[in-house]
């Protein structure tokens, strides 16, 4: 990392990066409700003081999926407040914006609109918190770019392939490749970096002279086998990666020896979890880049709420605590006050040259009381600091080791002891509870025609991202694929022939699932099992199955059929001929049965008739049942570094005259198969 000269000539960008903002977070606690907007107004404060060129956000802007009236109404307040003003913008996008922003139907960077008045544009992907989902795939972050106040980039629809397009930025003679990537379930994107199916295109004209920023929004740390992305697996030619989701700060640049990239891991904006790298003091950055040199200026948060965190082992303290007496309980809650006693003095002292800070602060004393000692009274406990601390509820955290007997009667020796405080311990999830459930259930409760990880996903879906819907269209979905079978295979209207018939195309799906998670696989993914997180199941309708990044496939049609969808806007971004002719296609939608409908009443109602032209209906409607989330192909594709195309984009005039060569939405041959990516990009490379 090299250091700049002349930080603000007309040469140089300046940019704010910050990452997990997490508005939202813990808003109807009375006394933390404020702190993520208190902290959010800072950060935009300092951007504006700084005159910065734009501010780039990593993802988790919002803590909860659907955000309430009173988070999207501060967030909307902070926005106008901070980014929107007279003075004028330094940078000029070169990148076709069609490409760079082709899901949103106003394709363009938002200071560039003649109807608003951008002074700091943002430019942010989505992480794991507010992520696309839903029936038409929208998150919080597309609200706010559809009203123009940031600019949600990074999005990837296509379960098959990732081609990762920058957008291009020129600011005097200083030139950066901005690329990003919104967060994907770990799983898969591990396969999909393995079998080579993600690519960062590249300016074609001076390649080397761009400086390539890439922000991400993933595990950082193992977490698993696969369960997180290695630097490695990321392009060699970038520059500098800034790194979201992690929550401790590691601001400061450090080189990856292998890749020689730097990469800058902001961290969280607020304590999201009283765990060690949340107690790290929070930090925002100041990039500066001019050329291919850049320097990065660390900004402590002066509003963030304090966390001091200590750690105690009572078998460390023979002297003081011994199991056997009765009154040890008193003694050890006596010590624990000390500790917590000391804590609240350092973080007193700690606020004496900050007045912005809040007034309490969290404490965290973690207590390991294995040995034969016996946990006192929390609740009792944290009575005494009601009106000093802000988690009162949490101050003391009791865990213990636990020794795994040997059993004498097992062929497995799982060793002795395993050391694992109950904080750190493994996260159930939604889906392995449900597999769990169906895996040791009865027989007449077993699945039959929906398979466990399609059902634990979509509890999960309507869990974590309160879609009420998920399991109806679950059900449905797998219904209408099942008549869809029968149908094709001609089989008689008879219940004992048509039930059979659909449990036989059950069973083959399942083994067929299972060959091809296998071939898909390497070592080090089959050791994990596969779980459910990384990919959806062919039981899962494409309108659940985005979650956590996952593919959208139904959704998208949906949106090419509109035929004034993209591209018809009054301000000259219309399709050409040729797209508009293709766009006005439409497709009968498939039939959907009644929710009490049985298989046979369903079969029968849809019986095909004997004429030519209804099997070529028939035909044309059926989806392809080899078309899973998991028919992923594994031949590797080449890594050779696509070129894209500059396009200049100086003024909004120029840049709205551009020719849409967005996405194709409208493709026979992914006609109704949810699994299979739609956008066909147009761009020259």
């Amino acid at each position: 990392m090299s250091t700049i000269n002349s930080q603000d000539d007309e040469d140089t960008f300046k940019i704010l990066i910050a990452t997990d903002i997490h508005l939202g977070y813990l808003e109807k606690d009375p006394v933390r409700g404020n702190d993520t907007f208190v902290t959010f107004n800072e950060i935009l404060d300092h951007a504006q003081k700084n005159e910065v060129d734009f501010v780039l956000l990593g993802g988790d802007l919002f803590h909860e999926n659907k955000p309430s009236r009173k988070t999207v109404h501060s967030c909307l307040e902070s926005l106008r407040k901070y980014c929107m003003g007279d003075r004028p913008v330094q940078f000029e996008i070169l990148s076709d914006q069609a490409v760079n922003f082709y899901y949103s139907k106003f394709p363009w960077v938002n200071y560039q609109d003649e109807n608003l008045n951008i002074s700091i544009p943002i430019f942010t992907i989505h992480g794991n918190h507010d992520d696309p989902t839903g029936a038409d795939a929208l998150c919080a972050l597309d609200i706010l770019s559809c009203a123009g106040l940031l600019n949600h980039f990074g999005r990837s629809n296509s379960v098959e392939k990732i081609d990762i397009s920058p957008i291009l930025l020129r600011k005097g003679r200083t030139k950066i490749a901005l690329y990003g990537l919104g967060a994907i379930p770990d799983e898969r994107l591990y396969r999909m970096f393995v079998n080579k199916q993600v690519t960062m295109l590249r300016p074609k004209e001076d390649e080397d002279s761009w400086f390539n920023l890439f922000v991400i929004h993933q595990n950082r740390s193992k977490h698993g086998a696969t369960n997180y992305i290695p630097e490695q697996f990321l392009d060699d030619f970038i520059d500098l990666v800034v790194w979201g989701h992690e929550h401790e700060c590691k601001i400061a640049p450090f080189q990856n020896e292998r890749q020689r990239f730097y990469v800058s891991q902001p961290g969280s904006s607020v304590v999201t979890s009283l765990s060690p790298g949340e107690a790290v003091k929070k930090h925002i950055g100041l990039l500066h880049v001019k050329g291919k040199k850049m320097n990065m200026q660390k900004i402590a948060l002066e509003t963030v709420r304090t966390f001091h965190m200590e750690d105690i082992v009572l078998a460390d303290h023979p002297d003081l605590f011994n199991p056997d007496n009765p009154r040890v309980t008193q003694a050890i809650q006596a010590f624990c006050m000390e500790k917590v006693e000391l804590m609240l003095d350092n973080a007193e002292r700690g606020r004496l040259g900050n007045p912005r800070q809040p007034e309490k602060p969290l404490i965290r004393l973690r207590v390991d009381y294995t040995g034969g000692f016996e946990p006192f009274s929390v609740h009792r406990f944290s009575q005494k600091y009601m009106d000093r601390v802000a988690n009162p509820k949490d101050i003391i955290h009791f865990f213990r080791h636990r020794e795994l007997k040997e059993k004498n009667d097992s062929d497995l020796n799982f060793g002795k002891l395993v050391s694992r405080p109950a904080s750190e311990g493994m996260t159930l999830r939604v889906e392995d509870l449900v597999k769990q459930y169906f895996q040791t259930a009865e027989k007449k409760v077993q699945l039959s025609l929906l398979t466990e990880r399609g059902m634990g996903e979509a509890v999960q879906e309507f869990v974590d991202k309160e879609e009420k819907d998920a399991i109806e269209e679950l059900v449905k979905f797998q219904l209408e694929k099942t008549q869809r079978f029968l149908k094709e295979r001609r089989t008689d209207a008879e219940e004992g022939k048509i039930d059979e018939e659909a449990m036989t195309r059950a069973r083959a799906h399942r083994s067929e699932d299972a060959v091809l998670v296998a071939a898909s696989s390497d070592e080090e993914l089959m050791d994990t099992g596969m779980k459910g997180t990384g990919d959806s199941d062919d039981g899962l309708p494409a309108t659940l199955s985005r979650g956590r990044g996952r593919a959208r496939g139904r959704a998208r049609g949906a949106r090419g059929q509109n035929p004034t969808a993209r591209g018809s806007s009054q301000r000259g971004r219309g399709s050409t001929s040729q797209e508009s002719a293709t766009s006005s296609r439409t497709y009968k939608p498939v039939s959907v049965p009644a929710k009490n409908m049985s298989i046979m009443d369903a079969f029968r109602s849809l019986k095909p008739q004997p004429s030519l032209n209804s099997s070529k209906s028939y035909s044309e409607n059926i989806i392809d049942d080899d078309s899973d989330l998991e028919d992923i192909s594994i031949v590797p594709s080449s890594r050779v570094n696509q070129r894209l195309s500059t396009t200049p984009s100086r003024s909004k005039i120029g840049s709205q005259s551009q020719t849409f060569r967005g996405v194709d939405f409208e493709s026979d041959e992914d006609e109704f198969d949810p699994f299979k990516s739609t956008a066909t990009s147009r761009r020259t490379k």
